[in-house]
This record gives C-alpha cells, structure tokens and sequence, in this order.
C-alpha cells in the first residue's frame, strides 16, 4: 500500500495509506488533502494510481506543483522516495509504509476525508481530551436542570432581563437561515446576555460518525492558540442526561488536571446546555465559560441558557433542513443540466441510405447513464456505428462516456481500420488515469455500396443477425477481445460480413439482457434471441418491441440498468 508522508504545514498526523484511485490536493473541502492557504488552487494537483505505478500531476494550478524540486509538467511517474511540493506545503511518497512506522488513528475528525484539512488553518476546531473519570474524587458540578424543564423557568431574579434577552435572541435568529450565520448569531446573543463570558462554542453531531465536534465557536481573548478549551466530562455528562449543568472552579477539579491546554485557560466557571431536536434527539450542546472569580455564573444564568438552547435547536434544525434542501434543488439543477449535456451527445439525426433504415433507443437508469451510442459518417458513402457500455451508472459513468464519445470519433475519422480505431481507443483510455474503469465497446463500420459490415468488438455483448428467412445468429464473440481500459497494448481483429437483402442487425447493451424480474430472474440472451427471430421485420418496430416485451417481463420491476439497443436492416 502506497503512503504519503506530511513533512510539513502542521498536519495532526504523519502518514496516510493511498486507498483510492486518486488523491487530490487543494483548497477546496472536498479535496482528499485540503490545504487551506489562498496560494494554493482549489484543485491544485492530483496523484493517480493507473495499473499498480502512481503518478502526478499538476491540475494548471497557478503556483505549480514540484517533484524533488523540480516543476512538473503534464504526467509524472512517482518514485520512492520523491518529495511532493505544494506551495509552501511538503509529502513524501513511499511505495509502502516505511519500517516501525503505523497511520495515525487521529487524521481527522470527520472520517478520513480531509486528512490535511487544518493544514494553514487560522480556526480552533480542536477539542481538548480529559482523563479517564475513573481518577475523580470529586466534581465540580454544582447544579443540573433537566431540558424539559427549561419552557417553566424560575424567573424570580430580573424576569424583564430574561425574556428581554430571550426575544433579542429570537429576532436574531429569525433574520437567519445560513447554517454558519445560525451558529454564529447564538454565539453572539449569548455573549451578550452573559457578559462575563469569555469563551463559547457549540458542539454538534456528525451525521455520519455520531461523534461531537466543534462547528462554532467565539472567544474575547487574543490567542495564538488554536485549541478550543472542552471539558468533555462536563459535556459527555450533558449528552448522557440531557440536562444543563453549571460547574465552579473547572480548572481545579482532578479529573481535568491533566489537560495543559484546559489549564492554562483558567477556567473557573462553565454552563453546558444540550441541543435536543423535535424528535427528542440529541443534536449537540452549547457551552460558555469565563475565568473571572469574582462573575461566576449562577443558576439563573443556567434557567437562561438551558432557554435560548431550546431556541437554538429550533433553528440549527431549520437552517439544516434548509441547508438539505438547497442542497437538493442545486443537486437536481445539475442533474437536470447534465442530462441535457449528455443527450446532446446522442446523434439526434439517422443514417439515411438507399435501401437501409436504422433505429436506436437510449434510456438511462439514473438521470444520467453510461451507456453510449454514435453515429459517424465516413468517406464513400459509410457509416460508423458505435455502442459501448461504461463500467457502473450516474454521473462517473457519464463523465466517461462524454469522453468516450469524442475519442470514438477522432479514432474512427483517423484510422485506416475499424480494428486500428478500437486498438487506438482502448490505449487512450488504459493510459487515462481511469483507475479501474473498464468498457465494453463495438465498433461497425457499414458499407452502403458494396453492402459489406467490418465488425471489431471489445469485450461487448455479440450483435444479433436475423436474416430473412427468421434465423437469429450471435455474431463474432469468438473473436471479441478484452474490454477497453484493461491492457493498454492490447490490439484487436476485425471481420468482414455481406449484408444481404432483408438482413436485420442488433447491437445492444446489457440493460436489456439482464432486466429483472422479482430478485434473481433475468431477461436473459436466449428470451432476445426468441424474440428477434419471431418480431416485426421493421427494424423500428423490432426496437419497440424488444423494449415492450422487456417490461412486460419485468412486472413493474424498476429499471437497475442503462438500456441502448441500436438497429439497422438491408430492406433490398
């Protein structure tokens, strides 16, 4: 396994192991190592792995990107050993992990998606640890308040001053949907109803990991210092119970006494709310603290925080489900989009030949599919007909058939021959950084003179021949080679055939062959072939009708795969 070493920039840990097919720096979050510096691109450069070697390359960023030094342009073989340069920002690569040396359990809090993420970072996202609670001989905790309890709260001392503050908040919250604006609008409500608090933050759960981390936090002091002082007894204690808790003297209690970081802050006094949803659920909690003796909080400070922490629930709900929404309306805007992109690459006009007809049909199973058809017309009265299918479905699958698309068509329109075009396509595509991507491809090229089809095929399903006596003939499987993207010197046969009058041909992807009925029951090429030979003549009613009597055999059962079928027919 391959690993990048962090020589310099910060980072929590030393070393990570290559898992995927690719690594990419920069400054955008969703980068596999984020570097938050303004010099770095937000996609600044990239590490491929491609048939066990790994590679580098630069992603035109504006500062460059250097190997031992040295600029580098286009792809780059990695070596052992070889220094990566991004910006002000250092890694080693290793072949595998060097000798004595383990991964860091503590990449990153939120799963291992941002390893480098505090790399240059000017935040304090960090959460102090305290020592096992087996050690206490005593608490600092002098008073809870269940978070049921806060809608009846005791307003005895200054009643005005609460429900002042309360609505001043809720104002506050009610101009406010962004997710950061909400966290950052109760952190500066709650300053100023407690003026003596000096730090401040709010933990919430990750959705995917349900540990707590820091999403907001303020402080009054000027520090270099980029922990956020948590006292997780305090906080595991409000989470446990779901109750507010007022602690005095934090600092000297045992049990935090051997968090440096936690001391050196001094603090004296803490109040620690939960953040409980509409469905009783625990989302996180809200804590301020101050080291100042003589404005310690009291119990009705507790009262008050324990309110505004109801509020606050209510509204980091809102401006998350908000959030979700926003999310989904842009996701689908580009879904929208793309398919648009996608279906203008489809040949919105037929061949028109004397004595041919031809007929298609495309249907993707998500909004976009991998699935590909072409028609491309060459010298001397020919055509080219292509159909692949790319490994997997959605959007990777698509963004590879749009290349796929242009490559068939530079190949076809450079190469002397149909095999030379597939053996050129598949070299392009092994030596892409695709990963482990693969696609099975066909490639006919029909002669409307001479009635003649030159067929090569890359690890597709074999075309179906009806000839006009009703025979159905797969064609060419023993002559097919491996699918595109395997072995980059791989080159590939083609073989000629006559079309002769009433000829039908039936090029067609897997989505037809392997539709569904109930769990395990398969269309199956047999059922094709079935068909074929006793449906309409017509190749247009012949498509139509493969499509209708696919779905009449899967009962309703949803569509799991991209379905393309494309046909032509020698009518005299």
């Amino acid at each position: 396994m391959a690993v990048l070493e962090c020589l310099t920039g910060g980072s929590d840990t030393t070393y990570r192991e290559i898992t995927g097919e690719r690594v990419v720096f920069g400054r955008h979050p969703s980068c596999e190592v984020v570097i938050d510096k303004a010099a770095v691109s937000r996609y600044h450069a990239r590490i491929l792995q491609s048939h066990g070697r790994f590679y580098i390359e630069d992603l035109r960023s504006r500062n460059g990107t250097q190997v031992n030094q040295s600029d580098i342009e286009g792809r780059q073989l990695l070596d052992d050993g070889d220094e990566i340069r991004v910006c002000d920002f250092s890694f080693r690569f290793h072949e595998s992990m060097p000798s004595g040396k383990t991964r860091d359990s503590t990449i990153d809090r939120k799963a291992d998606q941002s390893w480098a993420t505090n790399i240059g970072r000017e935040t304090r996202p960090v959460v102090v640890e305290d020592p096992d609670d087996s050690t206490s001989e005593r608490s600092s905790i002098i008073s809870t308040l269940e978070a049921g309890t806060s809608s009846n709260l005791r307003l005895s001392v200054k009643p005005e001053a609460k429900l002042r503050s309360i609505l001043e908040v809720s104002r506050s919250l009610g101009r406010v949907l962004g997710f950061d604006e909400v966290l950052s609008t109760i952190l500066d409500g709650l300053f100023k109803i407690f003026s003596q608090a000096e730090e401040g933050f709010i933990l919430l759960k990750e959705d995917d990991t349900g540990e707590l981390s820091v999403h907001a936090s303020k402080s009054v002091r000027e520090t270099t210092d980029e922990l956020v002082p948590v006292c997780k007894t305090i906080v595991n204690r409000v989470v446990e119970t779901a109750e507010s808790i007022l602690s005095a003297n934090a600092s000297e209690d045992p049990r935090f006494q051997a968090s440096d970081s936690l001391a050196n802050y001094k603090i004296q006094s803490v109040i620690c709310a939960p953040l409980i949803g509409k469905a009783e659920n625990m989302m996180g909690v809200i804590q301020i603290s101050t080291a100042d003796l003589k404005m310690q909080f009291t119990q009705d400070d507790l009262d008050l925080l324990a309110s505004v922490a109801s509020q606050a629930s209510l509204a980091i709900e809102n401006s998350t489900l908000h959030m979700a929404v926003m999310k989904q309306r842009d996701l689908e805007r580009d879904l929208d989009f793309a398919t648009q992109v996608q279906l203008g690459f489809l040949p919105d006009v037929r061949p028109k030949f004397t004595c041919y007809t031809f007929f298609d049909h495309y249907e993707a199973a998500q909004r976009v599919g991998g699935d590909y058809f072409d028609y491309i017309t060459l010298p001397d009265n020919r055509v080219a007909v292509a159909i692949a299918d790319v490994a997997g479905k959605g959007v990777p699958a698509a963004l590879l058939m749009a290349r796929l698309y242009s490559s068939a068509r530079y190949h076809l329109l450079t190469q002397p021959t149909v095999a030379g075009a597939l053996s050129g396509l598949n070299s392009e595509i092994a030596s892409s950084g695709l990963g482990r991507r693969f696609i099975t491809c066909v490639l006919a090229v029909v002669d409307s003179e001479k009635h003649e089809l030159t067929l090569a095929n890359a690890g597709h399903l074999p075309p179906l021949r009806r000839t006009a006596d009703g025979n159905v003939v797969p064609i060419g499987q023993k002559d097919s080679g491996m699918p595109l993207g395997i072995v980059p010197t791989q080159t590939f046969d083609e073989t000629k055939y006559l079309i002769d009058p009433g000829d039908t041909w039936l090029f067609f992807t897997d989505g037809v062959t392997e539709a569904k009925r109930g769990d395990n029951e398969f269309y199956g090429g047999q059922r094709l072939i079935d068909y074929v030979a006793s449906g309409p003549a017509e190749a247009n009613k012949l498509v139509k009708g493969v499509i209708a009597d696919v779905e009449n055999f899967c009962e309703g059962t949803p569509q799991a795969d991209d379905t393309c079928l494309v046909c032509f027919r020698r009518d005299a």
